[in-house]
């Protein structure tokens, strides 16, 4: 691919959550009285496009189950008339802060972290607890490639080829109890080979969750791949799930344990910062975050801003889900 200039903020200075309250000597205390042009003011730079860095897209899994990929498109599932994200820029701007908050860092960081063997608690409300491995998750269903739109919180989007099956069909391999009303998804906790979380504000490990009905919709997917290979480790590796109609942090990766639940559960960004982060995080351009708009957003494959979709494009399908309320 040849190289162009494009408009967007660079990867190591664009809004999160973290870095830049540091940078400015702020902690958790400083996060309501700033706004997203606040952050931003005097930020701007060219960023040149490139083909994707080798090892940037090695899949964390190795040569493990390579013969699964790639897997076959779905036509189900378009994302006309955006184009498909450039692996070289989605494979190196990440957040995972796990590892770090710095977005280009990410894949520096995870690309030599070993996935291999990987266990999933499952318990809670479920007929008997189990525990599955790489092999039983992979074989709980085939798999296929779907194009999906991706919004960020922090109002930077992509469109990426994620590999996987529905979550429902992880969901009946679990067997959940009648009771069961919620699901609950925790990450990999590892302070040695995860730096980011020997950072003591924030309550690791990573934990989201859905509403049973909202993981059972047909949209909402486990992925183990992108981009016709499995997933490097700064996507989520070996598994995550991807919810397209809600901002990226309900999307959790590199999945360690499931459990549901009867209550509505904690998530992780809701419990630290509960005035800013809701339960359900569905995107809407009509409801702002606390500190910034959500109107428009940046393709960081263009560089081009454009106004936000409700649902992220996904409201024919999903819209039935909900009231309007929900935050």
């Amino acid at each position: 691919m040849s190289s162009n200039k494009i408009s967007v903020t660079p990867e190591d200075q664009f809004l999160d959550r973290r870095s830049i309250l540091r940078g400015m000597g702020m902690g958790l205390a400083g996060l309501s009285t700033l706004g997203v042009s606040e952050i931003l003011q005097g930020i701007s730079a060219s960023w040149i496009l490139q083909d994707p860095n080798p090892e940037a897209i090695q899949p964390a899994i190795g040569e493990q189950f390579k013969d699964l990929f790639p897997a076959k498109r779905s036509a189900d599932f378009t994302i006309a008339p955006r184009t498909l994200t450039p692996e070289g820029i989605s494979s190196i701007y990440n957040n995972f802060y796990e590892f770090t908050s710095v977005k280009n860092r990410v894949w520096r960081m995870a690309r030599n972290f070993k996935v291999v063997p990987w266990k999933i608690e499952v318990a809670g409300a479920v007929e008997k607890p189990l525990t599955l491995d790489l092999d039983d998750l992979m074989k709980v269903a085939p798999l296929e490639e779907r194009l999906y739109r991706f919004r960020c919180v922090e109002t930077w989007a992509m469109q990426v080829p994620w590999i996987g099956y529905p979550l429902n069909k992880l969901i009946d391999r679990c067997k959940p109890l009648g009771k069961a009303k919620y699901i609950r998804f925790i990450s990999i906790q590892d302070e040695a080979r995860m730096p980011g979380q020997r950072d003591k504000q924030w309550p690791w490990p990573y934990f989201e969750a859905l509403r049973l009905d909202e993981a059972r919709h047909p949209l909402a997917m486990v992925v183990v791949g992108l981009y016709g290979h499995g997933l490097p480790m700064q996507h989520g590796a070996p598994w995550r799930v991807v919810v397209p109609w809600k901002y990226g942090y309900k999307s959790p990766k590199s999945i360690v344990r499931i459990e549901f639940t009867e209550e509505k559960p904690a998530t992780f960004w809701n419990q630290a910062l509960p005035r800013e982060y809701g339960f359900y995080s569905n995107v809407n351009p009509s409801k702002p975050h606390p500190r910034w708009s959500q109107a428009m957003e940046r393709d960081i494959g263009t560089g081009k801003r454009r106004p936000t979709l409700l649902y992220n494009g996904y409201a024919e399908q999903v819209a039935k889900l909900y009231s309007g309320k929900e935050v």
